[in-house]
């Protein structure tokens, strides 16, 4: 079990940054980041001073823009244990989706406003 911790502090221009903390070794950690089984190359983790604190760098593969949902799994090497996950959402085919589930918690939300109603009306 790993004692690493990764936090997210941005996602711009295609590359995913955030600061790992928790190494107990003065050398950086081994990350492995990847997407559908592939490793993403060019994952970059630099010591921040004397902190035993690190930045994280990871490009975001072309291969991992596209329709619906796409994640990239991050990991120390060492162990496998998860540390993050990057979750990328586009394309039409997710619009339908995300739609769907609006109308159905908006028929959720109408059936629980009838429900309470009812509900102070028979109390009162």
């Amino acid at each position: 079990m790993s004692n690493l911790v990764l936090t997210k502090t941005k996602l711009q221009q295609g590359r995913w940054e955030g600061i790992l903390s928790g190494a107990t070794a003065s050398s950086a950690p081994k990350l492995s980041v990847t997407h559908q089984g592939t490793q993403v190359q060019d994952v970059s983790v630099t010591e921040i001073s004397d902190t035993n604190t690190f930045a994280v760098a990871i490009p975001i593969p072309a291969e991992a823009i596209a329709d619906g949902m796409q994640t990239l799994l991050v990991q120390d090497a060492s162990d496998d244990t998860k540390l993050a996950t990057i979750t990328l959402m586009a394309g039409e085919a997710l619009g339908d989706d995300l739609q769907v589930e609006v109308d159905l918690l908006r028929a959720e939300l109408d059936m629980l406003k009838r429900a309470f109603r009812r509900h102070c009306l028979e109390t009162s």
